[in-house]
């Protein structure tokens, strides 16, 4: 391609995509009309969106905060702040995409469908003259910095090569390879003289020891809190769904704990995970209320447990504790009561290993966020190279704190590319 173009954006999903409609917007609002590629290197782009919130695509959270993060808090704050939740939802309404609150807080498309982010997406950059290249896996990013000259990037690819006044990079992590991520960004980042940190599976279903009886429940869902300690200390703790699997445990609450899993094993740690199944009751709290139900003479302590528990939890949990399935609550022995409290409120979870990058929604570590610009997301090592989405060092919980990463990085790079060429 011998035209140089204003922007190339490598990568178009949801960051990337943002960053092209960012920019071309901000033209056209100037009057004026940018030449925007979109580099992508898979055939069928922007998979990961469609794949969001198991195919409805979770677009955002009514409620997101820096602690929603892992990452330097103060910069997240600042990102956030240049693209919040209420400019998100704005900018899809004027997509046509209508957004929904639902109890969780999350927030989906109305027709429930991410095919309708997605189309949106791509729709507006048609309008916009946005150009959506698939299949160009870029292999280098050159820089001329001639003398009293603005720099010219030079974008190599498999096949051709491009020349652009601005780059974006959008490339997104190593999660879900099958979506045609596979790190290539960090690559070319540290091309340009970015660091790149550690990278580990986050978001990711955890493994369980095979001879664990958690196949004994597969597909049993409840309200757990979970709680992780590194040699020793009790580092984090979390609250909400667990999901039993047939190699382990998944859900939100796992997902959400599952990164610092990950961190602390890769580094040789000694980590244990435990679970309360009466999510927020203390030891003391619990066994109050199991010394309660004593008091009613016919109550089986598999009812009792059933009550708050799903029945197959309950029984099983009874059996680890020797609990017989005709034994009443008012017969247990204060040892057995209390071995049984001590069950429900720190179960011992055997974690191996975890699913990998197959299954991993999201990747933490990437370029630290300390060598961008929060307020352009312009690299400090290289000007005119803009950075943005997964690829940077900051991952979020589940609930579409990922997702809002992307649209608040996309638009600021975007915003802040067409900017830099449309001043006088």
């Amino acid at each position: 391609m011998s035209q140089v173009q204003d922007i190339v954006i490598v990568g178009a999903g949801a960051a990337g995509l943002t960053a092209g409609i960012a920019a071309a917007e901000s033209a056209r609002l100037a009057g004026k009309e940018l030449h925007i590629v979109l580099l992508d290197a898979a055939k069928r782009f922007a998979a990961k969106i469609l794949a969001a919130g198991g195919g409805r695509c979770n677009v955002t959270h009514e409620r997101i905060t820096p602690d929603d993060f892992a990452g330097p808090r103060n910069l997240i704050r600042n990102v956030l702040a240049g693209f919040d939740v209420n400019a998100t939802i704005a900018w899809f309404a004027s997509l046509g995409v209508d957004l929904k609150c639902e109890e969780t807080g999350k927030f989906f498309p109305v027709t429930d469908s991410a095919r309708t982010v997605l189309d949106a997406l791509v729709n507006r950059c048609r309008r916009l003259g946005v150009t959506i290249q698939p299949q160009s896996r870029v292999q280098e990013i050159l820089v001329d910095l001639p003398p009293a000259a603005p720099a010219t990037f030079t974008i190599r690819c498999e096949q051709d090569q491009w020349q652009a006044r601005r780059v974006v990079l959008c490339t997104g992590g190593k999660s879900m390879p099958s979506t045609g991520t596979t790190g290539q960004g960090w690559q070319l980042a540290r091309q340009r003289g970015h660091t790149v940190t550690d990278v580990h599976p986050a978001l990711v279903p955890l493994v369980l020891a095979e001879n664990f009886w958690h196949a004994e429940m597969s597909g049993l869902s409840h309200e757990a809190q979970l709680s992780l300690s590194v040699d020793g200390k009790r580092t984090q703790q979390r609250t909400g769904s667990l999901l039993w699997t047939h190699v382990g445990i998944s859900g939100p609450v796992v997902l959400d704990i599952s990164r610092h899993w990950v961190i602390a094993h890769a580094a040789a740690r000694k980590v244990e995970l435990h679970c309360n199944v009466l999510a927020g009751e203390s030891f003391d709290q619990v066994e109050h209320w199991l010394t309660e139900q004593g008091k009613m003479p016919h109550r089986l302590v598999d009812n009792v447990l059933a009550s708050r528990l799903p029945r197959r939890l309950a029984d099983k949990l009874s059996r680890l504790c020797r609990i017989t399935n005709d034994v009443r609550a008012g017969q247990l022995r204060r040892q057995d009561r209390r071995a049984l409290v001590h069950t429900l409120t720190e179960l011992s979870l055997p974690v191996t290993g975890h699913r990998g990058w197959d299954h991993a929604e999201i990747t933490a570590g990437g370029v630290p966020l300390q060598e961008i610009d929060y307020r352009t997301m312009e690299s400090r090592k290289c000007p005119g190279l803009y950075l943005a989405g997964e690829m940077l060092d900051v991952d979020g919980r589940v609930g579409g704190f990922n997702m809002q990463w992307a649209w608040s990085t996309g638009h600021l790079a975007g915003l802040a590319a067409a900017k830099s060429l449309l001043q006088p």
